[in-house]
């Protein structure tokens, strides 16, 4: 399973941290404390190398030491945060997404009078439709 290591820098704000990460620009994010902040870089990490993979973006190899912008404010802390960027991959592809259509009035009220669940019978239709005889996985290498 593949695993990338990013330095983040944990700037002190007045209400926690802030956090960015000098390898990925525009990957930030913030907590209430310092354990709250971690979970949210963590989550942050995660978003953005699963956005940059879906663009096709060339992922940034991890410095080993961070470049640090001279801006931050005194007090920072510099720590690892760990993702798994298959993981995040495969739970964002396979979460449940709400979408709209549209059908006829008598086609609704004779569903609704059997007791029909709309996004069960959307699934297999669309898998009907699209040709897809099992569930895609994505492989967790």
């Amino acid at each position: 399973m593949r695993k990338l290591v990013y330095f983040a820098v944990f700037e002190p704000t007045e209400s926690g941290y802030s956090v960015y990460f000098p390898d990925l620009p525009g990957c930030i994010s913030c907590g209430e404390d310092f354990e709250d902040a971690q979970k949210q870089a963590a989550e942050a990490l995660g978003l953005h190398i699963y956005g940059m993979e879906k663009d096709g973006d060339e992922i940034p190899v991890p410095s080993k030491t961070p470049h640090v912008d001279p801006e931050t404010a005194p007090g920072y802390i510099i720590s690892p945060i760990v993702v798994f960027p298959d993981i995040v991959r495969n739970e964002l592809d396979n979460r449940a997404v709400k979408t709209n259509l549209t059908i006829p009035a008598w086609l609704k009220d004779m569903a609704e009078a059997q007791g029909v669940n709309y996004s069960k019978v959307f699934q297999a239709a669309l898998m009907d439709y699209l040709g897809i005889t099992q569930v895609p996985t994505n492989d967790l290498k």
